[in-house]
């Protein structure tokens, strides 16, 4: 070969290497060998047999077709066994372990049987799928003893927002709304009246609704038959007798009504004034008057009567089914209308010992101070009463109590999301609190909040629990 033949032969081949190279580099030929290597070495290693227990059967062809138990396709061929080591898992590998543990843990556990997980009374004695795919729940040994026991895991609880409460000793109290009607307190009414024959004269200028003052003088009067009696008393007197106003002369006026002014003015005087004058007993307003001046009045006739309106009564008409929270002493709070936002307190003085025929209400006395004279006869009032127990009792909120009708249940706290549904005794219903009178003690911790939801689930346990041997064993 000549020098120029060695020239194109040598030229060719290095075009030949630098396409060759360009073509490598463009298409990224050393990934493609470090692929097909990697192909090569995972084809060589063995291969793993599956570990753990047969989790379902999958269809050999890989469609979206799984059993519970071993089966066939249509055209007879098995479905294939997938194992534990061979199920999907979006966790970790290092809480493979953990899981397994748990797995281990669990099927330690006697499983009874298989309930629906929808709650229905249908029961499974192998594993099964209800019509919407989802699997039936299994009922470990154990579990049967605490069937109304409620568990719920803490991620349940935070969704379901089931709250707390500490049972504590307090006072329970509510309000009872009645109508009631202002009247005068009758100890404080008095009533002036002549207990001997006499001739009314000067009556003083009182009209009914004026306002007077205990010692003023309302009216003078003359009368035979007390004046012969202050005759007596001024004889006795002149003679030496002694100043005792509670014999002799001197008690016979004051048992006909002569005021103890006038006695006294005749035993110092040693005679009798032509006429008496009466005074008012006490502060008070005049209801009636009946005296006129120049009349003949009678023994008993009623001359004036006086109330002190310095304190009233309420007159409150409580519903017979309420009487057992209302007891003596407690505080009221009255309102009435011709007074809006003014509210008057006082005391319960007396529950009346008799129910009305017609509305089925007790009568219900109040005591209220009217220093003023703002509340008047007859008035029409609306009355709150604090009902409920006077001393510290056992109370739960009102929302932790689930009343049935034939039962009253109150969800106990066991801890470590147990809940135990307690059946208790209640007394007074408060506007916040409910007194328990048996059940719960002061410092259990019951349930608040989603109650009904426990209750719920507590009655599926109930339920399954009452199965006999026969409806466990399909």
């Amino acid at each position: 070969m000549n020098t120029s033949s060695r020239l194109i032969a040598t030229l060719t081949l290095a075009a030949i290497v630098g396409g060759g190279g360009y073509w490598a580099g463009k298409n990224d030929i050393g990934s493609l060998l470090q692929q097909w290597l990697a192909i090569r070495m995972v084809e060589a290693e063995p291969k793993q047999q599956p570990t753990g227990r047969v989790v379902y059967y999958s269809h050999p062809d890989g469609l979206a077709a799984y059993s519970a138990t071993p089966t066939n396709t249509d055209d007879g061929r098995p479905f294939v066994a997938v194992h534990e080591s061979e199920d999907v898992s979006f966790s970790a590998t290092r809480a493979a372990a953990p899981a397994a543990e748990t797995a281990s843990a669990t099927s330690d556990r006697k499983i009874l049987y298989y309930r629906n997980p929808m709650g229905l009374p249908d029961t499974s004695k192998v594993p099964k799928k209800d019509s919407m795919g989802m699997d039936y729940l299994p009922v470990y040994d154990g579990e049967v003893s605490e069937s109304s026991t409620v568990r719920v895991t803490l991620g349940k609880l935070q969704r379901t927002g089931v709250k707390t409460a500490l049972a504590e000793k307090t006072t329970v109290s509510r309000k009872i709304r009645v109508p009631g009607t202002v009247t005068l307190d009758e100890r404080m009414v008095s009533i002036v009246s002549m207990r001997a024959d006499a001739f009314v004269e000067d009556v003083a200028n009182v009209t009914t609704g004026d306002r007077i003052t205990k010692g003023e003088n309302l009216f003078h009067f003359y009368s035979k038959e007390i004046a012969t009696a202050g005759a007596e008393y001024a004889t006795e007197m002149r003679n030496g007798g002694k100043l005792a106003p509670n014999t002799g002369a001197a008690l016979r006026l004051r048992n006909l009504g002569v005021p103890t002014a006038t006695i006294t003015s005749i035993a110092a005087e040693r005679k009798v004034p032509q006429s008496i004058a009466y005074t008012a007993p006490r502060d008070g307003v005049v209801l009636e008057r009946m005296a006129v001046s120049g009349m003949m009045a009678e023994a008993g006739d009623i001359l004036f009567r006086i109330a002190d309106v310095s304190k009233v009564w309420v007159i409150a008409d409580v519903p017979e089914y309420e009487l057992s929270a209302v007891r003596k002493g407690a505080v009221v709070s009255v309102n009435v209308r011709n007074l809006p936002g003014t509210t008057f307190k006082g005391t319960v003085d007396l529950i009346y010992p008799e129910v009305q025929m017609q509305t089925r209400t007790t009568k219900v006395r109040i005591e209220l101070p009217n220093p003023d004279g703002q509340l008047m006869s007859n008035m029409y009032a609306e009355v709150e009463i604090e009902a409920g127990a006077g001393n510290p009792v056992v109370a739960v909120p009102n929302s932790s109590v689930i009343d049935t009708g034939d039962r009253q249940i109150v969800f106990l706290d066991k801890g470590e999301g147990r809940f135990e549904p307690m059946d208790v005794g209640l007394g007074v219903r408060g506007e916040d609190m409910t007194e328990i009178t048996k059940g719960i003690a002061a410092g259990d911790r019951v349930v608040v909040s989603a109650n009904f939801l426990l209750d719920a689930e507590s009655n599926l346990n109930a339920a399954l629990s009452a199965l006999t041997p026969d409806e466990v064993k399909p």
